[in-house]
C-alpha cells in the first residue's frame, strides 16, 4: 500500500485485541522512527516512556478515566517533557554534537550561544509549552510510522497527567507527562474501524497562495 493507503487504514483504535503483541522487532523498529522525530534545534526536549507492566497500566487506566486500551493495547506509550530545560541540558546536548560529529567542541560555541539565549527568554510555563509541541512532534512521527509499520495506535489525551506523573515518579526525573497514545492490534468487533473516515473537504482545508 502507498503511504495514503496506510493512513487511510488508521484510526484511533478504540478496542485492541489483548492477546496480539508487537514483536521485539516491530517495537524496536517503530521506537527508532519516533528516536528520528524533527525537533527545534534538535533538542528533544522530552522522553519516551515505554509501558508494559501490567499492574502499573491498572493504575494508570484508572487514572484514565478507565479507558480500556490503557491495558488492552500491546504497549502503552508515553511522551513526556523535560522540566528542567536549562543551560546543563544543553551543554550534555552540544557535548553530543560534537562527539557524534567528530567536531571539536569550540566549532559549536556559536550554536550554544543562540540555543541558550532563546531559552533564557522563556519563564518555565514558556519552556515546558516549547517542548509539549516537541513531544506532539514526535506522536505524529509514532502514529504515521505505527500505520507504515501496519501497526495500530491510538493518541489519547483524556487522562490526569499529576496523577500519570505520580505513579511513573516522574516529577524526581524531571518529566512531566505530555500526550500518551496506545500501540497494537486492532480488535475484528471494534466498529470505530468499519466507519468512514471524515475529514475536511480539501478545499476547505488547504489554502494556495
Amino acid at each position: 500500500m502507498s503511504l495514503i493507503d496506510k493512513l487511510n487504514w488508521r484510526y484511533a483504535t478504540k478496542k485492541f485485541d489483548h492477546t496480539k503483541k508487537l514483536s521485539p522487532a516491530q517495537l524496536d523498529e517503530l521506537l527508532k522512527a519516533v528516536h528520528l522525530s524533527p525537533s527545534s534545534a534538535g533538542l528533544q526536549s522530552y522522553k519516551v516512556i515505554v509501558v508494559e507492566d501490567h499492574a502499573t497500566r491498572e493504575k494508570l487506566r484508572e487514572a484514565a478515566n478507565g479507558q480500556s486500551q490503557i491495558t488492552d493495547a500491546s504497549q502503552l506509550i508515553i511522551l513526556a517533557s523535560e522540566t528542567n530545560l536549562d543551560e546543563a541540558y544543553v551543554k550534555n546536548y552540544i557535548d553530543h554534537v560534537a562527539k557524534t560529529r567528530q567536531i571539536g567542541r569550540e566549532n559549536l560555541e556559536g550554536f550554544e550561544q543562540m540555543i541558550n539565549s532563546n531559552v533564557s527568554k522563556l519563564t518555565e510555563e514558556q519552556k515546558l509549552n516549547w517542548s509539549n509541541k516537541q513531544a506532539y512532534i514526535a506522536l505524529g512521527v509514532l502514529l504515521t510510522s505505527a500505520a507504515e509499520l501496519g501497526i495500530d495506535a491510538c493518541p489519547m489525551e483524556g487522562f490526569n497527567a499529576a496523577k500519570f506523573d505520580e505513579i511513573l515518579g516522574l516529577k524526581e526525573k524531571g518529566l512531566s507527562t505530555t500526550v500518551i497514545a496506545t500501540i497494537g492490534f486492532r480488535s475484528e468487533d471494534d466498529g470505530y474501524s468499519k466507519l468512514a473516515k471524515v475529514r475536511k473537504p480539501e478545499e476547505e482545508m488547504f489554502i494556495h497562495i
